[in-house]
């Protein structure tokens, strides 16, 4: 076994930024990028949503492409797109010339230069001599290795063999007159995003429909999107057939909470069921006159619910507190922008609500327990693409937001809700599960300056203007335990779960968890992959009480860590795997490594990986495996 203490120290600045990462974000208003606007559907190149045209400028310098939304964009460098700034128009197509025959049924022949002339149809097609004989470029078997439906084709002034294809899956290029083909749509801002379902959650990363191609997933630590069997969307589509049929229109979108039931219909009506749906009745929603685009309903008060409204005039968002009873419009007399509201999203405790508009993000404070009429003010969050925002979405603990912005995909930030109310979450994967002796904590909402549960003193690591992080001390017992925490606002007291143990492995904010090869140290993640055979070392906390006893707020010794007490497992797509040791990671508070043996034979690919203390299962993480 390698020496640990030439491991760890150089993954110090990594692991406090994982242990920090809600921290960190909660400090900047700043708008990351969610993956690429990209999707891997097994074409020549990840591929994109649909381009209709594509040409070059008259020196070949720069490439233009029109997408279907109508937007134009423009590269130099055949890799970076911005959006068009030049009143250069999409070029003539040449006049394609009488052809004896057409390659397929239903293309359309197009005139080329350098004596070329070319099909578009399902795949793509070239002549040399004018029509009488055709060879596909696109073709492999009864495949297309750049996606159907070709729209436009355009050959660079420069070179004959250089050319650039338009078809439903974005933008392809080949240098060698079609012989091989590579996609431009890495960063070609075309993906269209219709809705966020999920953000990373267990082994899965980020989930989201994409318009024409359905649900996608972002791999924990990847970059380019996947399909994924989610049955989400087919599950809401069957549901709003069900609902049109009892309410008598169209229902464009639903929310549930327990047994109530709000459905918006196409023409301005919200409707309530209280018995699962079984039966509906109207609510009033006064002046309401466009389609419902997305309900938000509170899952502990479902008689608070919020309606998105997509007409061109107000009101855009609807609010009520008393089961429909009456609904107060949100962006009366305020400073929303009179646009088509998306899709909306709330938290009731911290009174927020965030809006995704024609016009981008916007939020506002809101009381979600009493109906009012004070006007509320809609703030702007900046920093997106100049695009419309199609959806908007809350994590399950209330820290992060994200967004889809039109073409430009999934963009996530902390939510400034957050400063609104103080919570707590585990520090490695910022959900609400119990806490355990030695465990790390985030609190999130303000600095803290002390905290205090029964006669223990819990240490506080590190300390920002609207979070903190703590570690409970070794000696804490549960079942239950109130914290006093001093804040920079004043006293907050709030209740935690406290387990003997209570594992959760570190995964940074888009789920990619804190593993490294024991040999080499080399974290893994999508690019440098896990070895069937080797040896791999897990960060983790709320693994409890270790032996010997270690004090609270110390970092543990590098040379013979103290080894956790309890019995830990590891587990591989279900199937037990070899623990070699679990003991606090040297130079380090809170954190724990367990070292496993991966199996000598294993299937190449992700694998789903978690452990368990004494038979409490942690969150469960994706590792990719090679041979």
């Amino acid at each position: 076994m390698c020496h640990k203490g030439t491991i760890l120290p150089p993954l110090r600045s990594v692991i406090l930024a994982l242990a920090l990462a809600g921290l960190a974000a909660a400090q900047s208003a700043t708008w990351r990028k969610v993956g690429s606007s990209a999707v891997e559907l097994m074409l020549a190149s990840p591929a994109t949503g649909p381009v209709e045209n594509v040409w070059f400028s008259r020196d070949g310098g720069i490439l233009y492409a029109r997408t279907r939304s109508g937007k134009v964009f423009e590269t130099a460098d055949y890799e970076i797109w911005q959006p068009s700034s030049s009143a250069a128009e999409p070029a003539t197509l040449t006049p394609a010339p009488a052809v004896a025959r057409i390659p397929e049924p239903g293309s359309r022949v197009v005139g080329g230069s350098f004596g070329r002339i070319y099909a578009l149809g399902r795949q793509l097609f070239r002549s040399d001599d004018g029509g009488r004989s055709w060879e596909s470029l696109s073709a492999f078997k009864t495949d297309s290795v750049i996606g159907v439906q070709q729209h436009s084709v355009a050959t660079s002034p420069a070179s004959a063999d250089q050319i650039v294809v338009a078809n439903d899956f974005g933008v392809w290029r080949s240098m060698d007159g079609g012989l091989s083909w590579a996609g431009l749509n890495l960063l070609l801002p075309n993906l269209p995003v219709k809705r966020i379902l999920s953000a990373p959650t267990g082994a899965s990363g980020t989930r989201v429909v994409v318009d024409g191609m359905g649900p996608m997933e972002l791999p924990p630590g990847a970059t380019v999107w996947q399909p994924v069997n989610d049955p989400t969307q087919a599950v809401d589509e069957a549901q709003r057939i069900l609902y049109s049929q009892k309410a008598g229109g169209e229902v464009r979108s639903y929310a549930v909470a327990d047994k109530v039931v709000y459905v918006g219909t196409a023409d301005g009506r919200i409707l309530i069921s209280r018995d699962g749906g079984l039966s509906f009745s109207q609510t009033n929603t006064d002046r309401a006159n466009g389609p419902v685009e997305r309900l938000f309903v509170d899952q502990t008060r479902p008689e608070v619910a919020l309606a998105a409204l997509g007409g061109p005039n107000a009101p855009h968002i609807l609010r009520t507190t008393n089961s429909g009873g009456f609904w107060d419009a949100l962006d009366a007399n305020s400073n929303l922008p009179n646009v088509p509201v998306r899709a909306v999203t709330g938290e009731r405790a911290a009174g927020a609500v965030y809006v995704a508009t024609d016009r981008g993000v916007f939020w506002a404070k809101v009381d979600l327990d009493n109906a009012s009429t004070t006007p509320a003010n809609w703030i702007p969050l900046t920093g997106l693409p100049q695009a419309a925002a199609s959806d908007v979405y809350l994590d399950p603990s209330g820290i992060q937001l994200y967004t889809a912005v039109e073409g430009y995909g999934v963009y996530a930030t902390a939510a400034p809700h957050r400063l609104r109310s103080v919570r707590l979450v585990n520090a490695a994967d910022f959900s609400t599960r119990a806490a355990a002796p030695g465990s790390l904590m985030s609190v999130i909402g303000g600095r803290v300056n002390a905290v205090r549960g029964g006669d223990l003193d819990y240490p506080i690591l590190a300390s920002a203007d609207d979070a903190s992080q703590i570690q409970v001390p070794f000696e804490a017992v549960g079942p239950n335990v109130t914290l006093a925490l001093q804040t920079s606002t004043g006293a907050v007291r709030l209740g935690m779960q406290v387990q003997p143990v209570s594992p959760a492995i570190f995964i940074s904010r888009d789920g990619a968890p804190m593993l490294q090869d024991a040999d080499t140290g080399l974290l893994l993640d999508a690019r440098k992959t896990a070895h069937a055979g080797s040896r791999i070392q897990v960060f983790a906390t709320g693994l409890g009480k270790v032996t010997p006893d270690w004090p609270s707020g110390t970092p543990a010794r590098v040379d013979n860590p103290p080894a956790v007490a309890a019995t830990i497992r590891a587990f591989l797509n279900g199937a037990p795997v070899p623990v070699r040791s679990a003991t606090l990671a040297g130079g380090y508070i809170g954190f724990y490594v367990v070292e496993l043996q991966l199996p000598t034979l294993n299937n190449a690919g992700p694998a789903e990986l978690y452990i368990t203390a004494d038979g409490v299962e942690s969150n469960r993480v994706q590792i990719t495996i090679d041979q």
